[in-house]
This record gives C-alpha cells, structure tokens and sequence, in this order.
C-alpha cells in the first residue's frame, strides 16, 4: 500500500468504505447472474433459492476471510465470522424488533436456532479444548474446520429435506429471465467486485488498526463485520417496516449458520486459525445471541419476538461492545 493512503486516516476510510460497496454489490451481481444461469438450465425458484441465493449472502464474509487467510491475517478471519453473527443477532434482530415483531417458523425454532447456538459452542470447544490429533496450538484447527463442514453439510441436507416435505412453508422467489451474455456479464463483474473489495477492505482494515494501536480483532468484530452484514441489516429492517419481519429471522439465522459452518470452516482447512485474546467471550457471544433469540420465540404464544426483546438485544450488544473495547484499550 502506498505511504500516502497509509498514513492518510481519510484515504483508508475512503479505501474501506469503497471496499465494502465493492464487496456488497459485487454479491448482488454475482447472485442475480448465477440465478439468472440457474433458471435457464431449469432450476426451480425454490432450489435457486435454497442454495445460489443463500450462497450469495454469506459471499461478502467469505471473501474477506479468504483473503485475510491468504495474508495471513487470521485474527481478521476469525472476528470477521464471530463479529457478523454477534451483529447479524443482536443489533439486526434487535432493531427488527424494535420496528416490528419478529415472527418464527416452527422449523426455524426446533432446528435452526439450536444448530446456530451449536455453532457458537463448537467454536468455543475447538479453541478451549487442545486437539486431541497432534496439531500444535489452540484455535480452530484443520480438523475443527472439517467437523464445521460437516455440520454444515447436515445443515443443508436437512434444509432440502424440509422444503421438500414441507413446500408450502418455504415461498420461492420467482427469479426473472435474463439474457445469457447479461448474466454471464453480471458474474465476472460481480466476481471482480467481491474480489477487489475483499482485497480493499483486509488491507485498510489492517491498516487502520496499525495506525489506531488496536488489534486486528477489535476492527475485524466491529468496522468489517458491520460492514458486511449490511444487507442482512437493510433488508431486515425494511421488511419489518413494511410488517414482512417474518423473513428477518430466517435470514439472520441462516447466515449465522453459513458463516460459521461453510466459511470458518472452509477457512480453517485452508489455514487453521488460531485463539487470539478475547476470543473466548466472543464465541460465547455468539452463541448467547442464539439462545436469547429461541428463549424470546418460546416465551410467547404467538412465537414472536417482542418489541421489549428487541430493545434488550440492543442493551445487551452495546454492554458487550463498551467492555470488548475498554479491555482492548
């Protein structure tokens, strides 16, 4: 990186937010180009949906922890992931909430919610526990990225079981016709965006943290995973203003799954990550998030969570976020 956008604050702001817009748009593009692809090759709405759709969501995630993995930066990696769940629950679900009751689907409470506070253990369990295979260091090793893999393989197993048992509880989106050179098009410019605006943001978020005397986890739970779970927080918060939020959970939670199943464990088998401080109340975190959510849905007949749920989702992420900061100080 150039000295003049290193040592310049307003630059590599610049540099992160064109980055994230990048990242954002760049998923946008490559799901309406692949969809496109899909349809015409005769793939229901709801498979497309299922699958290049709930792909895509988690694509800005992705990329920016396979770039960090391949700098080196895994500690970015791993905040990445903890911090976009953190987010994605507490500050999403919460502010939805707030707009607008949040409504469940009985599968999203019976297994959904249970696999995505699975996921937040099985990270603490795989940097609390040593390896019991020889491999050196506490984190997320290769071995824990292949069982994370594994459950996320269930994950979709069990989610195409449902739809199909269940088809009338899933609604597909009914994906439009594209000319084929459009949607091809819209997957190189959407691949080149995701890629460029990876690159932009580990490399400015590192950046920043150097400058501001930080660590790498701290901008990575906070600045990126914010950035990144930006259309999950757009999306979710429109839909409960139009009193659509039924739709806010599943995204939250899904993506929740995603990004801790699929990407942390696609990242550990390429490079295990390993423990950085702090990272023990994070997993915790996370998980946490998931168990307030099915405690909310169950508290209530209607299985909704409420407006006051929302507003203590809130309270507790920002106690979270003042003492995740004052400990990094």
């Amino acid at each position: 990186m150039p000295d003049f956008i290193s040592s310049n604050p307003w630059l590599l702001t610049l540099m992160l937010v064109i980055g994230l817009v990048l990242l954002v748009k760049g998923a946008d593009w490559l799901v309406d180009g692949a969809s496109a692809i899909a349809k015409r090759f005769g793939i229901s709405d709801l498979v497309i949906g299922l699958t290049v759709v709930a792909f895509g969501t988690s694509m800005p995630e992705f990329v920016v922890n396979m770039v960090s993995v391949a700098d080196g930066v895994t500690d970015l990696a791993l905040t990445n992931i903890l911090g976009s769940n953190i987010i994605n629950t507490f500050v999403i679900l919460g502010l939805t909430a707030v707009v607008y009751p949040v409504v469940s689907q009985k599968h999203s409470r019976d297994f959904d919610i249970p696999l995505s506070i699975i996921a937040g253990i099985l990270v603490f369990v795989c940097v609390a526990v040593r390896s019991p295979f020889g491999e050196e260091g506490q984190g997320v090793t290769r071995i824990g990225g292949c069982l994370l893999l594994l459950c996320f393989l269930f994950f979709i197993y069990n989610t195409f079981r449902h739809a199909k048992d269940h088809p009338n509880e899933i609604e597909a989106e009914s994906h439009k016709p594209m000319p084929a050179f459009k949607a091809v098009l819209f997957i190189l410019i959407g691949l080149a965006g995701l890629v460029f605006g990876g690159e932009m943001i580990v490399k400015s978020a590192v950046q920043i943290a150097t400058n501001l005397g930080v660590s790498d986890a701290i901008i990575g739970l906070t600045i990126v995973a914010l950035g990144t779970s930006m259309p999950e927080l757009a999306t979710s918060v429109i839909a409960a203003a139009k009193h659509n939020s039924d739709i806010a959970l599943g995204n939250v939670i899904g993506s929740n799954i995603f990004n801790v199943y699929f990407v942390l464990g696609t990242s550990a088998v390429i490079r295990p990550l390993p423990a950085y401080d702090g990272i023990i109340l994070d997993a915790w975190m996370a998980a946490i998030g998931s168990i307030l959510v099915w405690l909310f849905v169950k508290a209530n007949r209607e299985r909704k969570i409420q407006r006051w749920a929302g507003v203590i989702l809130l309270l507790v992420y920002m106690a979270y976020l003042v003492m995740r900061l004052r400990n990094a100080v």
